[in-house]
């Protein structure tokens, strides 16, 4: 296995050897690793010598690891506390753990009552199953590339950090699926970059990448704390990405699952979207109150692909008496014109418009910020009138049960680089620097040895 020699942190000092990252492939409570062939598996941490086998099965049981040798049912036995199982093979088609294939080294630990495997693997090995993993792999050359450089930079800036793992082998990090994602061009677009990263002023940059963006990428400091100098927003080229744009369908059924504590959703008000139009921040109204939400938890609470959203609701019933259906709208997304039978969302402070005779709340801007205990409500009672004028005809009542129509754009954080643009510019004849620094401003691409 290969050694890395560190001189201080790794954005200051990396030796030309190639890292090995610590990359968490499994949490479990029981689970199985086998040999692909004739070739046994070694394996260390269990005595005081090393065992060679064929298969073994690994549990918890009583906050304590516990394994079978070899396929056995039983007996089991129990390792000692705190241990660390190594299991290595020096067969080049790599270590089966349930069904899939990782090279270099598993570790195993037991932390929080769950089996924690850890893959010990090179670094360069390591990308051409990531890069398999986030794109096909019938994808142009220069597509490929960009990838292997971002997602090479992604993980050595996350390389080093305490813990037993360095990076996650899912989206939360970056998807690594062993050696069954690796393909002969995710090999060579690993290999034809070997070492480059991406540097901004001499330090790794946080390399995020998105699937799609849906025409226009988004700055980090709209989507996290901090705005990062290269991750602001870009044109996007991902017209033809076939989460461009979408559209889901939620019944007062699974909005009363979505929104329990408020009973189910009745209206929203936009209180906050960021310079692209997706959404950041809202209030949501149902029939035992309101509550605030960031765009993100809308987006978790929905399964959303991405918070560039307009949303739109409408009764549940269908018309009587030849009435048509109230129904209220926002568009969040500022590219696309309603249609001439759909409500606009005035840009003001907040206001009623009648729609269809509905009570229309219109998009919020520049509101001050108030605590969740405050409500944004009308009065209960109007004023005595100034002048004596005929009543206003009394407005129908909101229906009770409400659907939500979502139109989205995109699918992600939007940060950073996006595949399907990625992907849109290779097919126009970009390499991978131009995509790269379209997608990340003021930065440079060197070897990490040169750091």
């Amino acid at each position: 296995m290969l050694v890395l020699l560190v001189c201080g942190p790794i954005d200051k000092c990396i030796a030309a050897k190639a890292p090995v990252l610590r990359v968490l492939v499994l949490e479990a409570r029981q689970m199985r690793l086998r040999a692909d062939g004739d070739v046994p598996l070694r394996v260390r941490g269990v005595g005081s010598r090393e065992r060679r086998i064929s298969a073994l099965k690994v549990r918890v049981s009583r906050n304590q690891l516990q394994f079978a040798f070899n396929g056995k049912v039983g007996p089991w036995t129990a390792s000692p506390r705190n241990a660390v199982l190594k299991i290595s093979s020096n067969d080049r088609r790599g270590i089966w753990l349930g069904k899939r294939r990782y090279r270099g080294e598993l570790r195993i630990v037991l932390k929080d009552g769950r089996i924690n495997v850890v893959n010990y693997v090179d670094i360069e090995k390591y990308l051409p199953s990531v890069v398999g993993s986030e794109m096909p792999k019938s994808w142009p050359i220069a597509a490929l590339q960009a990838q292997a450089i971002a997602a090479r930079t992604y993980a050595l800036k996350k390389f080093g950090k305490p813990g037993i793992f360095d990076i996650r082998a899912t989206e939360k990090s970056q998807v690594y699926l062993g050696i069954e994602s690796e393909t002969q061009s995710t090999k060579k677009a690993v290999n034809s970059t070997r070492s480059l990263v991406l540097l901004h002023q001499g330090k790794l940059i946080n390399a995020v990448f998105h699937s799609s963006s849906g025409g226009k990428t988004e700055a980090s400091g709209s989507v996290w704390k901090k705005q990062l100098p290269y991750l602001v927003s870009a044109t996007d080229y991902d017209h033809h990405s076939p989460v461009y744009k979408w559209r889901r369908e939620f019944t007062p059924g699974q909005l009363k699952v979505a929104f329990k504590e408020i009973g189910g959703l009745k209206s929203f008000e936009v209180l906050k979207k960021s310079d692209t139009d997706r959404l950041l921040a809202l209030r949501a109204y149902g029939p035992k109150g309101d509550i605030w939400l960031s765009g993100k938890e809308l987006r978790r609470r929905l399964g959303l692909r991405s918070t560039r959203v307009r949303l739109q609701m409408s009764s549940a019933k269908p018309s009587r008496n030849g009435v048509k259906n109230y129904s209220s709208s926002l568009f969040f997304s500022n590219k696309e014109s309603p249609s001439k039978d759909e409500p606009i969302a005035i840009n003001s402070q907040r206001r009623w418009s009648s729609v269809g005779g509905l009570p229309l709340l219109s998009e919020v801007q520049n509101l001050p910020s108030l605590p969740p205990s405050v409500s944004i409500r009308p009065p209960l009672q109007s004023p005595p009138p100034l002048f004596d004028l005929d009543p206003p005809s009394p407005l129908p009542s909101i229906p009770r049960s409400m659907n939500l129509s979502v139109i989205g754009f995109g699918s992600g954080h939007g940060v950073g680089m996006s595949q399907w643009g990625a992907h849109g510019m290779a097919q126009e004849g970009a390499s991978f620097r131009r995509i790269l620094f379209h997608y990340y401003k003021g930065v440079d691409i060197r070897p990490y040895s040169s750091i």
